[in-house]
């Protein structure tokens, strides 16, 4: 559990150093802000791409093997592209994050998920860490920039992660870390109909939440620049903190979220998130002043709510043994073919000057989670058991 929730951290945090460091770059090498994001897009596409091999790996080499491998990884990518000379090798730098980082999302969830007794609690949790990354990726960038230098914000975070593995690696030939041979908390198989249905039904919702989450991470930096950059005298680490303070004050969002799939169907719980987020994404496309920030903590919020009940989802309809390969293929939906929403952000600047029509897309894809989600089967049609129940038995 803590290695999976300090890893959950890292994925997030890496891959997003570079939203924040890019607004100082474009000053010092005298770039345009799209043409500078445009270095991280394949890092971005690679965190998605990668997950499918890495959860093959992980059911069929070893899942503790992939986590070694994930630290070792992202530490001496992340340091890599801190010696960056120019925008080619910081991209290669970026690319190469964006592949490690790729390897938690199949490996480490199913983990998780193999050793839990209340999935959505435990799932809600390590959400939270995830959000910690996020949260922290903009403080730690602007404050490592503001005070030694955009390289210290590649450097001094891949040294530390460099170190959790070796601490990894120190408990794995211990005997601390053990991998269960099933599930602590077994359920009964869905149908074979129901299964299918969830499967197609889920594709398209994961898609949309991941375009959402995705676009949102790497665009609020610049949406607060521009629209609250007065306030801030274009402080880089004034932005980075209040990046921050959105995605700790909606981290608890997905402890509750956790706790709600625990206690009701999941297929409500996730249906209800992606609707609910309709109208504060309205709410934020008009707001330009510090209320924005209150609102997009919810907007944030709301979304990850969903994630724990997301990821039970597809537990429930996917065995064991394909499990990483499962999560795999989600996870290059949410986070590779989902870059395409990333891409919206260089592009959409481009064409307006600003990021307000991001606000536009993002409603369009939580509509289309929430109206595919009525879709997926009723759970007691598929057979769902209390998770302590189950473990009882």
């Amino acid at each position: 559990m803590t290695f999976a929730g300090v890893a959950h951290t890292y994925a997030h945090l890496f891959v997003l150093l570079f939203a924040t460091v890019v607004l100082v770059l474009e000053q010092q090498w005298h770039m345009s802000y799209g043409a500078l994001f445009a270095v991280s897009l394949p890092g971005t596409v690679m965190f998605g791409a990668a997950a499918l091999p890495a959860g093959w790996l992980g059911d069929r080499w070893s899942a503790s093997g992939m986590m070694a491998v994930f630290f070792l990884g992202v530490g001496a990518s992340s340091i890599l592209t801190g010696l960056a000379t120019g925008p080619w090798s910081i991209g290669i730098g970026l690319t190469l994050i964006g592949t490690f980082a790729a390897i938690y999302h199949p490996v480490g969830i199913p983990w998780l998920v193999k050793h839990a007794v209340n999935r959505g609690r435990a799932l809600g949790v390590n959400g939270v860490m995830g959000s910690a990354g996020t949260a922290g990726a903009a403080l730690t960038a602007g404050a490592l920039t503001y005070f030694f230098g955009w390289r210290a914000a590649f450097l001094v975070p891949g040294a530390v992660c460099l170190i959790t593995g070796g601490l990894f690696l120190v408990a794995l030939r211990r005997g601390l870390i053990v991998e269960r041979a099933e599930d602590a908390a077994p359920q009964a198989q869905a149908p074979a109909a129901d299964v299918k249905r969830a499967f197609i039904v889920l594709a398209i919702t994961m898609l949309c939440t991941g375009l959402v989450y995705q676009s949102t991470a790497f665009a609020l930096p610049k949406i607060f620049d521009e629209r609250l950059g007065h306030l801030l005298n274009g402080n880089v680490f004034g932005v980075g903190g209040l990046v921050t303070l959105c995605y700790i004050c909606s981290a608890v969002a997905q402890v509750i979220g956790g706790e709600l799939a625990d206690r009701h169907p999941l297929k409500n719980v996730y249906v209800a998130t992606q609707f609910l987020q309709l109208p504060v994404l309205a709410l934020a496309f008009m707001l330009y002043n510090p209320a924005l920030v209150a609102v997009a903590g919810l907007m944030i919020g709301l979304n990850t709510a969903g994630q724990p009940a997301e990821n039970a989802l597809l537990a429930r309809y996917t065995p064991a043994k394909w499990r990483g390969r499962a999560f795999g293929a989600k996870f290059v939906l949410t986070l590779g073919v989902s870059a395409g929403g990333v891409a919206l952000i260089p592009i959409l600047f481009a064409l307006t000057g600003s990021l307000s029509l991001l606000f536009v897309a993002l409603f369009l894809f939580s509509a289309t989670a929430g109206i595919a989600g009525i879709w997926l089967p009723r759970e007691e049609q598929a057979g769902r058991l209390p998770a302590r129940a189950l473990a009882a038995e």
